[in-house]
């Protein structure tokens, strides 16, 4: 069993730009089934042998296309998030950075009238290694199938935190890059409990970052439900107060922002949290026993 992606997982590109279709090369050559691209001025071509179609609608239709992944500039991102919802697709990555916040409140506010979970935006995306299936900008060649789910906030961080496991033979379940927007699709907490949910998964790994409360929510959900051990980490806990740090989230506007209170927050849930990022991998190893 897997987390939101595995072998079924049939992927449609949106936005064949430069980084969209390599990316859509890199996950073929990963192994992922990717089934149907789309660009408005492109229908009826292809690429590398995959159709190009115009409309999600119409790609859905004849590909049968239940994952989409989106590479649209961000002008245009929200409206392609509620294409691929109106098309029925189930699970939705959107990789675009910098949409304005004011489109990710509608959008937030659209798919609740939907069955489309939404991943991202600003997300590196979704990552399945024992099925091979790639949803995302990943470098797959850094991830071991096994058993250890990852949360992160942090794209870049993803990549180090599963070198280093994969370093110490720690096989990984799902990874997902849920985004550092200060709106996103899915937050940490829902991403620690599709984990803690999967019989598949052993542990976890959360990668938090300042700014915002999200860590402090998850922490409550792992108190509460998650006997699994998780490590944790926050990153920035180095920025001074009031300035943004990377990601459009992460800037310390109040109490809850800080690294040292979310810290707190989970080592009270009973996670164990590490102050480098350099010991992730030992640290879930001694867990693990």
């Amino acid at each position: 069993m897997a987390v939101l992606v595995d072998a079924e997982t049939r992927l449609l590109v949106q936005g064949i730009g430069t980084e969209g279709t390599n990316h859509l090369r890199r996950s073929v050559a990963y192994g992922t089934n990717v089934v149907a691209a789309i660009h408005p001025r492109r229908g009826g071509e292809d690429v590398d042998g995959i159709p190009i179609f115009t409309t999600a609608e119409q790609a859905v239709s004849a590909t049968g296309a239940n994952v989409g992944i989106i590479f649209v500039p961000a002008p245009g991102a929200a409206d392609a998030i509620l294409e691929e919802a109106a098309a029925g697709i189930p699970l939705i990555v959107c990789i675009t950075e910098g949409i304005p916040v004011l489109d990710m409140v509608k959008v937030k506010a659209a798919l609740r009238a939907t069955k489309s979970t939404l991943i991202g935006p600003n997300c590196p995306g979704v990552i399945t290694p024992g099925t091979k299936t790639r949803v995302g900008i990943m470098p797959g060649d850094v991830f071991l199938p096994g058993r250890v789910g990852v949360v992160s906030r942090s794209g870049t961080l993803v990549y180090e935190v599963v070198a280093q496991l994969t370093a110490e033979g720690i096989g990984q379940s799902t990874c997902i890059g849920v985004g550092g927007d200060p709106i996103i699709g899915t937050p940490q907490i829902e991403a620690v409990r599709m984990l803690n949910e999967d019989p598949d998964t052993d542990a976890i790994v959360m990668v938090g970052e300042i700014g915002g409360s999200a860590e402090q929510e998850a922490a409550r959900y792992i108190k509460e439900h998650v006997k699994k051990p998780v490590v944790a980490f926050i990153a920035g806990a180095t920025a001074p107060p009031g300035r943004r740090m990377g990601h459009a989230g992460a800037i310390i506007s109040g109490e809850d922002g800080k690294a040292e209170n979310k810290k707190a927050a989970l080592r009270a849930a009973g996670a164990i949290v590490s102050d480098s990022p350099a010991e992730i991998g030992i640290t879930m190893k001694k867990a693990l026993g």
